[in-house]
């Protein structure tokens, strides 16, 4: 039989153990083989090369789920969406909304702070080709599960991308609960009940997104607008 595993009784506890974790052999070859070959612009700089655990304010009403880490972002500097083109997308877009103080998010100790916003993500080390196996993500489920459990405030979440959506709905098992069940799309919503809190969909802003037009700032700061709407009713 299983040992049941405990959840970290605080987010600091949860952080330490979420940067200690070697689950995955295939992600911590690759993110510390990243780590030491580094990108050139980067080739100076040492890189964090560990799981990133999420962060941001921990009376936090806004859940926001991304993927995984960038290899040369999140990888690079230790912090979810930080010091990469989808980041540079991200904090802008919360700076505006009112979640952010600044709309810079570039290095750990930049001074970025979030107001009423946590950030984590899917899996929390970085994966070949920006693509974790199944396998890899139920890994790291435990952890999602555990911020949901400690961030008591949380009020709705945004889920960037089909993968980050489909997860969040396997956390609260609306996958089977077809009545309120939505498939992903870029502005989707799934209501709130007294068993969940509001998801809202949106596009990953990751370059891929961004550059070819398919998430425009407009379409994103639509996103935010959203929030903000939802958070008053």
């Amino acid at each position: 039989m299983s040992q049941k595993v405990s959840r970290p009784p605080n987010l600091k506890q949860l952080e330490q153990e979420i940067i200690a974790c070697r689950k995955c052999p295939r992600l911590a070859q690759w993110r510390e083989q990243i780590g030491e070959l580094k990108r050139k612009a980067y080739r100076n700089e040492t890189y964090w090369a560990k799981p990133v655990p999420g962060f941001g304010d921990p009376n936090a009403i806004v859940l926001v789920v991304g993927l995984a880490p960038g290899a040369h972002g999140s990888n690079r500097t230790g912090r979810m969406f930080t010091g990469d083109d989808s980041g540079n997308f991200l904090y802008p877009a919360l700076w505006r909304a009112g979640f952010a103080n600044q709309p810079e998010g570039l290095t750990v100790g930049d001074g970025l702070q979030l107001n009423r916003v946590w950030i984590t993500a899917v899996c929390r080390c970085a994966p070949p080709d920006n693509k974790p196996t199944k396998d890899e993500i139920v890994n790291c489920r435990f952890y999602l599960k555990s911020e949901i459990s400690l961030l008591l405030s949380v009020r709705g979440i945004v889920a960037f991308g089909k993968i980050a959506y489909d997860e969040i709905c396997r956390v609260f098992d609306l996958s089977r609960a077809r009545e309120n069940y939505l498939h992903f799309t870029h502005g989707g919503l799934i209501e709130s009940n007294e068993n969940q809190p509001w998801v809202l969909a949106s596009y990953h802003p990751s370059r891929q997104n961004t550059q070819t037009g398919r998430l425009t700032a407009q379409m994103f700061d639509q996103i935010w607008l959203k929030v903000n709407q939802l958070l008053l009713d």
